[in-house]
């Protein structure tokens, strides 16, 4: 039995708003923290999506924070906040970056918390 919410415009929807895109320019692992950068965002056409994630990321969300709060899938996410970076809207920080790699005594100490569980 389907539900009001499977209907074929729903089906459609992510496509439309990446324009086709499957991927972004680049991978954004879940884990990458976005921030809005506020002085790009004054005067910007975005779509309602965009604005939305742009509004949320006003604070330091995940990739995965920012698809389930927007209520979009999060390849669609990944799309959409990478065209935001592209235009300088947001800024998407990694672990990716040497100097902010954890430590040897913070992996330390999470070996000793996984062993005491």
């Amino acid at each position: 039995m389907s539900s009001p919410d499977d209907t074929p415009s729903q089906l459609v929807r992510p496509y439309a708003l990446t324009r086709g895109r499957t991927a972004p320019t680049r991978a954004y692992p879940l884990e990458a923290l976005v921030r809005t950068d506020l002085e790009m965002l004054d005067g910007l056409r975005l779509s309602p999506e965009e604005r939305s994630i742009a509004e949320l990321c006003r604070r330091s969300r995940s990739v995965a924070e920012v698809a389930a709060l927007v209520h979009i899938p999060l390849g669609v996410a990944r799309v959409l906040i990478g065209d935001l970076v592209e235009r300088g809207v947001v800024r998407v920080h990694t672990q990716a970056e040497p100097d902010s790699a954890p430590g040897a005594a913070l992996l330390e100490r999470v070996l000793s918390g996984l062993r005491k569980l």
